[in-house]
């Protein structure tokens, strides 16, 4: 039996005796369901979506219409491959597409609609870019099916991408100032250990939970790369996760004890972080600092890639190189003094 259910969560009994969920916000109004089981992160994140309106379908869309062919995608591997966060991210663009054009045939969307929506989003280049993303995936598979005579995002550049340096990590005096706002014991204490003893990303952190975990070595695929990695649970991560709270499905959870959606756990993250007085932080500057503890403790190439799921030599490679400079300059500063000068 499910206790307190949400609003609006209704459950069904097929013939077949298979339980199903549903979302229906008014007593007459259409019902949304839920495909997945109940319980879970992606469960949540989809009865989210479905308050939200994010999986509202244009229902009897017109054949050949951009709604009709978005439809048409959906049900093919070209969509149902890409990674789950893939699919939330550009399952929001596409129906901000498609509250804009979806009555429009998709035969008759140019060039030049693409570079509009593209050059709209100016503002947030990053934005920009998972537009032109979102319609290329649809437009390629459109074309390789023959649904459309030709890809209109051939050709279409990215915006130039202004260089930010990405997340500021974590120093050691931010964590250590983190845990005396919120000592162990509290939720948002599991939330910084869990994420800082692991270095999993904000999607995998929001997923992990004891049935991940077989004899203190957690094992998880990766949301980004479907990568396995084998994480053993660190004594200080332990001492944490034994305090609690946690959720019955995750570790990380909110007031409620449910499962969060990476998004909703991360707004709640930076407001503990400035409850602690810390701003511009995030969870992503935490696995960060993560792999800049291990690249700087000597962890190899191979190890990091372990541990962060990596793939290639790119990223481990930037840590290994950024510790072996710091210290080298610390070994060698020295130098510097004008006592050593001949």
């Amino acid at each position: 039996m499910i206790d307190r259910r949400p609003p609006y969560l209704q459950r069904e009994t097929t013939r077949w005796r298979k339980t199903v969920w549903y979302v229906r916000k008014e007593r007459h109004g259409p019902r949304i369901r839920l495909k997945t089981d109940y319980g879970t992160a992606e469960f949540w994140q989809q009865y989210q979506d479905a308050l939200s309106g994010l999986s509202k379908r244009i229902d009897r869309a017109t054949a050949g219409s951009l709604a009709w062919l978005v439809e048409r995608y959906r049900e093919t591997s070209a969509w149902t491959d890409l990674s789950l966060a893939t699919r939330r991210q550009r399952e929001n663009i596409l129906r901000h597409v498609l509250e804009k054009a979806g009555n429009h045939p998709a035969s008759k969307i140019t060039r030049a609609h693409i570079v509009e929506g593209r050059d709209r989003r100016a503002a947030t280049p990053v934005q920009s870019r998972k537009f032109i993303d979102a319609m290329r995936g649809l437009f390629e598979w459109a074309a390789e099916a023959q649904h459309v005579k030709t890809d209109p995002t051939v050709g279409v550049k990215y915006p130039k991408q202004p260089k930010t340096g990405g997340f500021a990590p974590w120093t050691e005096e931010d964590i250590a100032r983190y845990e005396r706002h919120w000592p162990i014991g509290t939720r948002q204490r599991v939330w910084l250990d869990v994420l800082a003893y692991t270095g999993l990303r904000r999607g995998d952190v929001v997923r992990l939970g004891r049935q991940h975990v077989l004899n203190d070595v957690a094992y998880v695929k990766t949301e980004k790369t479907s990568t396995q990695v084998a994480l053993p649970i660190l004594p200080q991560l332990a001492q944490t996760l034994a305090a609690g709270p946690c959720g019955d499905l995750t570790f990380i959870a909110g007031a409620n004890g449910r499962p969060m959606t990476k998004e909703s756990f991360g707004n709640a993250f930076r407001d503990a972080c400035r409850a602690a007085g810390l701003r511009g932080l995030s969870a992503h500057g935490l696995r960060k600092a993560a792999a800049t503890r291990a690249a700087v403790s000597g962890a190899t190439l191979a190890q990091l890639n372990a541990i962060f799921g990596w793939t290639g030599a790119k990223m481990a490679l930037h840590y290994i190189e950024t510790a072996d400079r710091t210290r080298l300059a610390g070994d060698s500063m020295h130098t510097l003094n004008r006592t050593n000068a001949k």
